[in-house]
């Protein structure tokens, strides 16, 4: 073999022995994960987060009623 063949051996070995095996390793870990779903702490952040989404959806609601009763044409631009 020619020695730039020789001097990309080493590197290639190492790239296929031990760089794809940690790669697939932690590429299929992460979409196990994914496939689980939410654990518990956050599915009750996102409970808590929908429930003030609604509660901030109320007020708009709110202030959008008094806008129309004291000011009619705040809509228009």
């Amino acid at each position: 073999m020619s020695e730039l063949a020789w001097a990309l051996v080493a590197p290639l070995n190492i790239f296929l022995f031990l760089v794809v095996p940690i790669w697939l390793v932690l590429h299929y870990r992460s979409k196990r994960r994914l496939g689980e779903g939410l654990d518990e702490s956050a599915r009750q952040r996102l409970e808590q987060a929908l429930t003030e989404a609604d509660r901030l959806a109320q007020r708009i609601e709110t202030l959008e009623r008094l806008l129309d009763a004291e000011v009619p044409g705040w809509r228009r631009p």
